[in-house]
């Protein structure tokens, strides 16, 4: 089972706390053997998301939106995104090199390409920007992969 993940950055310490609990669930819902998590490894959902799959004794693979994405994101995650992509089964690329919004929702297209079902942490409102989490959703039910939506009760970004 491959399974993709997008969402929300900048999360509270409080709703960040109550969405890893969530994503450890959903993981815990797969068998290890059979997981694979495609991820962009950006801080925040696709990370913890990242982390939890490998805890759990699954597999990651990477998207790389563009060749200067690891710089576009913030300096204190820098440890923990070059030591999931060290871990990365494979990488998949989408040959852009800047940092753009347009490089996002590609590396979100060719991310919902590769997997059965997206995991989506969001609140449901539209995306701040071209390439956000609502991006990311309207493309998989465009293309009729299923997303099951991860958001806690109450919470709010």
């Amino acid at each position: 089972m491959r399974v993709g993940i997008t969402g929300h950055r900048g999360l509270s310490k409080e709703v960040e706390q109550r969405v890893r609990a969530m994503l450890v669930e959903a993981v815990h819902g797969f068998a290890a053997d059979d997981l694979t998590a495609v991820s962009c490894i950006a801080d925040g959902p696709d990370a913890w998301f990242a982390q939890a799959v490998l805890k759990h004794g699954g597999q990651l693979e990477v998207v790389l939106p563009a060749t200067e994405y690891r710089e576009s994101l913030p300096e204190w995650h820098h440890p923990v995104y070059d030591e999931l992509y060290s871990s990365a089964a494979d990488v998949h690329e989408t040959g852009m090199t800047e940092s753009t919004s347009e490089a996002h929702q590609a590396g979100s297209e060719i991310l919902v390409g590769l997997v059965d079902e997206l995991i989506a942490v969001w609140d449901g409102k539209p995306a701040r920007g071209y390439g956000g989490t609502a991006d990311a959703v309207a493309y998989a039910e465009r293309t009729g992969v299923p997303v099951r939506i991860v958001w806690p009760d109450g919470a709010s970004r």
